[in-house]
């Protein structure tokens, strides 16, 4: 018998990275636009959706797991007491009290990419680059979506 050949198979990439600009689909942010600062991914997601939901968990979206955090969007307050920080040497530093406003995730599945090329938002479709590196691609327009380069 011969055997076959495996081939190397590549890995797919998230639909939603960090950098991408998002449209928010529902909630009290619906309809705002913004940019990814972080993905989360609960490593823990499988086990409390079974505990949730039971033999249910096949109907839940598989999106349920990942969020992600939009810069200036859902954001809450955070009341902070002011509490001392040990300090190097004899110097001991009091970190300041106040409120602060603290980002917080929406679920993948409530926002949608926005195509860079076409300005549309659209879901995204996964190809094969010309090197074999699996690429996310413009349902609308076909084309490539590459995320910007932060410095």
């Amino acid at each position: 018998m011969a055997q076959t050949q495996q081939r190397a198979r590549s890995m797919r990439v998230p639909d939603i990275r960090t950098g991408d600009q998002v449209l928010v689909l529902s909630g009290k942010e619906a309809g705002k636009k913004g940019t990814v600062e972080h993905v989360i991914r609960n490593r823990q997601s499988f086990a409390k959706v079974v505990g949730k939901y039971g033999s249910n968990w096949r109907r839940i979206s598989p999106l349920a797991d990942v969020a992600v955090v939009i810069e200036g969007l859902n954001v809450a307050k955070r009341h902070t007491k002011a509490r001392p920080k040990a300090g190097k040497g004899q110097q001991i530093r009091v970190q300041q009290g106040g409120i602060l406003d603290v980002p917080q995730p929406i679920l993948a599945s409530k926002v949608m990419l926005i195509c860079p090329h076409c300005t549309q938002p659209t879901r995204v479709k996964h190809g094969t680059a010309a090197d074999g590196k699996s690429v996310r691609v413009c349902a609308n327009c076909g084309e490539t979506l590459v995320r910007e380069v932060r410095k």
